[in-house]
């Protein structure tokens, strides 16, 4: 795709999963990637596989922070001059019920995945602005059909759609493109780390993560809907049908959600 050739884009959460295997892509089609994460070792490990030291950046970034999304942003405009898009990827699951539930749990959900996606996108919107960019917010299924045992998961995915769409319709007329990019289950780390009830990581997923569609077909889902220049994009039959019946068909989405969750391994429901 000749359309990232050159382009600068900051990726979050780019040490593993969808993230790492955008930042990739993009290295892969030309693009200028910065690789923002909170663990600087892994990135620089990472980063060759991305692009030649010319073509990537790493910074050091907790995007709960706004002064680390801040100091990410002025960094990458400073090493590649300007910043075309903004991939706001980074995030974190858990799975505990709402009743079992330390509130911290849904704080740190909130403050990563929503506050995180507010953070970088404030400080990243005049440089965006400038070049008629794209911003992406990475959510999931479970930010149009909430699923249980993920209040704080599916809440914060929910707030950054809202968000985002409100954005979009503020720059309007501002050649501001604004994506809202749903994965249905896509092979990760992300269900390993997911928080339990007291805010420990799961340690393992409930999931055959084999039978998931993979971050690197996830990725090219993403940079297509980039260069169509697409403001929504829900992949998988099934997140689709699970999008469509619950707008349609809200209390039999519900029991027919209940009843996918009940099944898995070790479910909270048991």
């Amino acid at each position: 795709m000749e359309y990232f050739k050159d382009k600068v884009i900051i990726v979050t959460g780019a040490s593993s999963g969808i993230g790492l295997a955008s930042a990739r892509l993009f290295g892969s089609l030309g693009a200028k990637v910065v690789m923002a994460a909170r663990r600087l070792d892994k990135l620089m490990e990472l980063a060759p596989s991305v692009a030649d030291e010319d073509h990537v950046l790493c910074v050091k970034c907790d995007v709960s922070s706004e002064e680390d999304c801040k100091a990410l942003v002025e960094a990458a405009v400073e090493r590649f001059g300007g910043l075309d898009i903004l991939v706001n990827n980074a995030g974190l699951s858990m799975r505990a019920m709402f009743k079992d539930l330390d509130l911290k749990v849904i704080h740190s959900l909130m403050d990563v995945n929503f506050w995180g996606t507010v953070n970088c996108t404030k400080y990243a919107l005049p440089y965006l602005l400038e070049r008629k960019g794209q911003v992406v917010g990475v959510i999931s299924i479970a930010g149009y059909s909430a699923l249980p045992a993920r209040t704080g998961y599916s809440s914060s995915k929910y707030a950054i759609r809202g968000f985002l769409d409100t954005i979009r319709i503020e720059h309007l007329k501002d050649g501001l493109n604004v994506l809202v990019f749903a994965p249905g289950y896509t092979s990760s780390n992300v269900r390993n780390a997911a928080l339990t009830a007291d805010g420990s990581a799961q340690g393992e997923t409930p999931l055959d993560e084999g039978k998931l569609m993979s971050a690197e077909k996830c990725a090219k889902h993403l940079a297509k809907a980039l260069r169509k220049r697409k403001s929504e994009c829900i992949l998988t039959g099934l997140g689709k049908a699970t999008v469509l019946a619950h707008r349609l068909f809200p209390r039999l989405t519900d029991k027919l959600t209940y009843k996918f969750i009940a099944r898995e391994a070790n479910s909270p429901f048991k």
